[in-house]
């Protein structure tokens, strides 16, 4: 087939199509996710060593609290004054009083009770010199003799000296030392607590509560030193320990050593010591790796999943276009395959083809229009109204008014001559411009010989200038008319109505003007408006305007019964308005109900005459009313049944037409009324009669016929079966199927194929 040779190239077209429009959304949102995921975990495991850092630095600080308060009882403790500890009776008990203080503490590796200017120094053991002390059994690396001794005796507050390597008893140690006054806070202290802490007991501390955590550690002081610290192997230098010491207290990114880090600050309200941890960034993407994993997983599931999609719907975007193609190519034979690059520059030859078709239809369509327009008016139907507009026939600059006018000539043309008339002056009038006017003519033959109906748009004007314009409009025409067809027309013009629904009144009133042409004028166009009127000044002398009574009787001619109803109520309000004597109301009353009766006598409507006696009974105007439209529907009824019976084989064309159209899901009654140019009552009458059932009915019943058909005689799907025939809905046809034969469509066609399986068996 034609189409083949693209299908690939169109379908892979449509699948990469499809899989671009989930690919690059899916990718957006997984990266987003991803992304996330990271910021989140990161965010929850740095806010998680704010807590435990927060953690810390509380532990600590009560342990530093513990060691001021020990000092402070110390410095208050009578057994450890200067004469208990140096009086050979008493010292025994202080030495045990300090071995109960060290007791208290599980940090301290060692405490010491010093008083200024001595050298001697106090501790659990007894006492001991102090060059012995801090000679031979702890040796510090970094403080010698003569600061120990200066610190001892000049320290007015606590100091914590960094931690640094101590040889005792021939091995090193890093320990702390805390130096504590006595008495605390006494600007003249006289002695001083000296606490000894192992750095891998206070580390310990800090390294329980930072049980998971996998990066540095450093405890500061007040002046920015490095008290205790834990690098996990990473050296640092001055430089980067400083930065790391004045941090703000929060969370930090930071370049450290050439790599990014996530370093958290703390800070001490108590001592004023800052605490940090520091966290390599690779370790928040090492610990969402599993998170990656997974994103990743879903991730090329969606894509295959999208592919699969992808096709299949491809697939079926690509159906209808492929059986549009088949499609045209049954109704279209004219087009070169070899000029077409693929299926839509086929379509789109096709439409054009259409296209053009259309457009030679669309005169046709706009006559159909007008005819409806001048027999009912605009209809309450969408879809009309809708073909109404695209037909142009609503004034197309803003807010426009419309009138009818209808042409006739003295004597009838004859074969050749009529018919080459009618068809130049349909050429002539169908559609017209008139520039200068800002104005528009559509026309259209009429049904009476030798008549031709025109409707005029033109802009909105004031009323005092609306007379002037119908007369130059009017005399364009005529002029364009007798130069043409050296015809001198004789011309009648309706009233002006500001709304396209008024044209159908308009119509009657310049049919009433044309056949009573020479009472409104002695010229060759009569103006509706210029009807004589009989209207006298006097209640006593009133009468029913004559242009109402004509306009009335015209109605009631062309069969027009909404117009012929409209006339009734304005005459009736009119009298109502009249303060009259009850016998002239009735007279004027029987006079109204004459000319109705006069009508339906040159009508030939007969029915009207048996019913005499009843139309004349009245008591009251609203009565009266009633009666009178009785009596309009009666006459307009049989005005239509004489005009559209003329042709007797119209409802017999009309079911032709209807058999050959009635899958096609736009086919309504209205539709078929503006086709033929008949009422919508009297074709859903006379096609009931003849069909025995209503329109809709015979389309179900068709519709019908052709599914049981189908379903019998082929395997194509139900759903394109139905749609075949012209029903959308398929469920609501499923729906009504049953409710009909009993089964579903799929049942039904089960049944069936067993019936005819079992019928071939027994033969």
């Amino acid at each position: 087939m034609f189409g083949n040779q693209f299908k690939s190239k169109l379908l892979l077209k449509y699948t990469f199509s499809y899989i671009l429009i989930f690919l690059i959304p899916l990718t957006v949102v997984t990266m987003f996710i991803y992304e996330n995921a990271v910021t989140s975990l990161r965010s929850e495991i740095e806010q998680s060593n704010v807590n435990q850092l927060n953690q810390v630095k509380m532990t600590i600080d009560d342990r530093m609290s513990e060691l001021q308060e020990i000092a402070n009882k110390i410095a208050y403790d009578q057994h450890l004054t200067p004469y208990m500890v140096r009086n050979p009776y008493y010292s025994l008990e202080a030495i045990n009083t300090l071995a109960s203080y060290k007791a208290n503490s599980s940090i301290i590796e060692d405490l010491f009770l010093y008083y200024h200017d001595d050298n001697i120094i106090y501790s659990y053991r007894g006492l001991s010199d102090l060059d012995v002390v801090f000679g031979d059994m702890y040796h510090y690396e970094n403080w010698n003799k003569e600061a120990i001794f200066r610190d001892l005796n000049e320290s007015t507050q606590p100091i914590m000296r960094p931690a640094e390597n101590v040889t005792v008893n021939s091995r090193k140690e890093p320990l702390l030392t805390f130096l504590v006054p006595i008495k605390p806070n006494d600007p003249f202290p006289t002695g001083t607590v000296v606490y000894l802490m192992s750095e891998a007991k206070l580390m310990g501390v800090m390294d329980s509560i930072l049980s998971d955590f996998s990066g540095s550690s450093y405890i500061f002081n007040q002046d920015g030193e490095v008290l205790t610290s834990n690098n996990r192997g990473v050296s640092s230098n001055k430089e980067v320990l400083s930065t790391l010491s004045s941090l703000e207290p929060g969370i930090h990114s930071m370049d450290l050593d050439g790599e990014q880090h996530s370093v958290v600050s703390v800070k001490s309200t108590w001592n004023n010591w800052t605490y940090v941890i520091t966290m390599p960034s690779y370790q928040f993407f090492s610990r969402v790796a599993h998170i990656q994993t997974l994103i990743f997983m879903v991730f090329c599931i969606a894509v295959l999943t999208g592919i699969v999609a992808a096709m299949f719907l491809a697939k079926r975007q690509y159906h209808p276009i492929r059986d549009l193609i088949e499609f045209t190519k049954l109704k279209s034979t004219d087009i070169d395959t070899s000029k077409t690059r693929n299926e839509w520059d086929w379509i789109k030859q096709t439409i054009h083809n259409y296209s053009t078709t259309i457009d030679t239809q669309e005169p046709f369509v706009r006559n159909q229009c007008l005819l409806l327009l001048f027999r009912h008016g605009k209809p309450d139907d969408p879809e009309i109204e809708h073909m109404i507009a695209n037909a142009g026939l609503e004034y197309p600059h803003g807010p426009g008014q419309y009138f009818s006018v209808k042409l006739a000539w003295d004597e009838p043309l004859e074969g050749d001559e009529s018919r080459k008339v009618r068809h130049h002056m349909q050429e002539l009038l169908g559609e017209l411009e008139l520039p200068e006017l800002n104005t528009y003519v559509y026309g259209v033959e009429f049904s009476s010989t030798d008549q031709f109906a025109l409707m005029v748009s033109m802009p909105a004007v004031d009323d005092a200038y609306i007379q002037t314009q119908m007369e130059q409009i009017i005399d364009t025409i005529q002029m364009m008319v007798t130069d043409n067809f050296q015809i001198i027309p004789y011309i009648g013009v309706g009233t002006v109505y500001r709304d396209l629904a008024g044209i159908n009144q308009s119509f009657i009133e310049a049919a009433t003007a044309m056949e009573n042409r020479m009472v409104g004028s002695s010229g060759r166009v009569t103006y509706f408006e210029h009807l004589s009127e009989i209207t006298l000044s006097t209640a006593e002398t009133f009468w029913i305007p004559k242009k109402s009574i004509l306009k009335l009787e015209q109605s009631l001619k062309q069969g027009n019964e909404s117009v012929a109803d409209q006339m009734i109520s304005s005459i009736i309000d009119t009298i109502k308005d009249e303060s009259l004597p009850i016998s002239l109301l009735r007279c004027i009353s029987f006079d109204l109900l004459n000319s109705l009766i006069r009508t339906a006598a040159e009508l030939g409507v007969n029915e009207v005459f048996t019913n005499i006696t009843s139309y004349s009974n009245f008591e009251t105007l609203g009565e009266l009313e009633s009666k009178l439209t009785s009596m309009t529907a009666l006459i307009c009824q049989q005005v239509q049944l004489n005009t559209e019976t003329e042709q007797p084989s119209l409802i017999d064309n009309i079911v032709a037409y209807v058999d050959l159209k009635y899958a096609d899901y736009t086919l309504s009654l209205e539709h078929v009324a503006l086709k033929y140019s008949v009422s919508l009552s009297y074709l859903s009458r006379s096609f009931k009669e003849k069909m025995g059932c209503n329109f809709s009915q015979y389309i179900w019943h068709r519709r019908m016929e052709e599914v049981i058909r189908l379903l019998v005689n082929t395997d194509a799907p139900l759903k394109e079966i139905i749609e075949s025939v012209g029903y959308l809905d398929a469920p609501n046809f499923i729906r009504k199927f049953k409710k009909e034969t009993g089964y579903t469509p799929g049942q039904y066609r089960k049944l069936k194929a067993a019936e005819i399986s079992a019928s071939q068996e027994n033969e």
